[in-house]
């Protein structure tokens, strides 16, 4: 009997044997809109729009995850900012972002209202849109919502710069920040578990290798990440991870994450991420969005699709075969479909 999408994702999951190389995109939110030929301006107040184009594009694109909500991770501290003055900027091309940073003390922190996030009506019709996508197809799919993690989040409520600087100068104003952050995005995603979302998509880019070391990850990124995956355990739940850039000199901290998966950016040496973490946690990698998927032809997308998974995937114990971090939204079909055809193909 042939397993379907969803079976075959929650197998990696769990590192056991599948019937064919698991894959998936991470987020694909821009390259969906574009494909459809909407709007995220557009799909913030249209719920049925956006429950059409994810089902539509879901079986066009056959990754084993759909990613509801894909570009609307700002919306998160847009919620909680909009009473002081954050409003939303929409590009033509790319996820809208927030106009402003209105976090710059814990008495700002201690300002905020958790509760605002279910009076914001983007966060809303996502959420509305994500039931709805599962209701669909979560059958066949493993659908699920994105966010960013804690730390990237409290990044957004700060300021990158002003943040990453604030890991030195005041490490405790950045601890009650992520932990903040962690209780804000199980508060979002509780009803949804409850309604039977059996995953949380954590994108954590300003945890990413190129920003903070292995110990700052280790003290402020980790912990949030664990308080997340641990509660997200006891609903039943999923957590699926994604940092970008190199972090090749961490990977012995991935497992105590407690998430279900880590994909890795195409910088990482998969090799020595198999190396580390085989029958430890199943990850995820690493065909370069831009070099390969974007610049490359079919035949070379094919080849490094490949590569990747008799290096990293030979063994049938939990690997998946993802790109190194969300597509670009220029990326041709045809070399989408090659990226899924490989896997889909590859039987074990």
């Amino acid at each position: 009997m042939t397993m379907t999408p969803r079976e075959t994702i929650l197998k990696a999951f769990a590192m056991e044997p599948t019937e064919r190389m698991p894959v998936t995109l991470f987020g694909g939110g821009m390259w969906s809109v574009k494909d459809y030929g909407t709007s995220f301006e557009e799909l913030s107040s249209n719920v049925d729009k956006n429950v059409e184009m994810c089902v539509t594009e879901a079986e066009k694109i056959r990754s084993d995850i759909v990613y509801v909500g894909s570009g609307f991770n700002n919306f998160h501290a847009i919620a909680l900012g909009r009473k002081m003055g954050v409003g939303v900027k929409f590009r033509e091309i790319g996820a809208p972002d927030m106009t402003a940073h209105v976090v710059n003390s814990e008495e700002d922190l201690a300002s905020l209202d958790m509760e605002d996030i279910f009076r914001d009506p983007v966060v809303l019709a996502v959420m509305e849109a994500t039931r709805r996508v599962r209701q669909k197809i979560g059958d066949k799919y493993l659908v699920t919502m994105t966010c960013w993690g804690p730390f990237t989040l409290a990044a957004r409520f700060v300021g990158e710069e002003t943040f990453m600087k604030a890991t030195f100068k005041k490490p405790a104003f950045v601890e009650k920040m992520v932990d903040f952050c962690a209780d804000l995005l199980i508060k979002l995603y509780e009803p949804l578990v409850n309604d039977g979302i059996e995953a949380l998509s954590i994108a954590d880019p300003t945890a990413s290798g190129d920003l903070i070391n292995a110990k700052q990850m280790a003290r402020f990124a980790l912990p949030p990440l664990r308080k997340m995956s641990d509660w997200a355990k006891s609903k039943g739940a999923h957590t699926i991870l994604h940092i970008c850039g190199n972090t090749a000199d961490r990977l012995d901290l991935f497992p105590q994450t407690g998430c279900s998966t880590i994909f890795f950016d195409q910088k990482v040496d998969i090799a020595r991420a198999r190396e580390a973490l085989l029958g430890k946690m199943s990850f995820g990698g690493n065909v370069a969005p831009v070099h390969v998927l974007l610049n490359k032809t079919e035949a070379e997308v094919e080849a490094a699709c490949r590569e990747v998974i008799e290096v990293a995937g030979r063994d049938n114990k939990g690997f998946i075969l993802v790109p190194g971090c969300d597509i670009p939204p220029t990326i041709t079909y045809e070399n989408l479909k090659k990226f899924h055809d490989v896997a889909l193909n590859w039987k074990y």
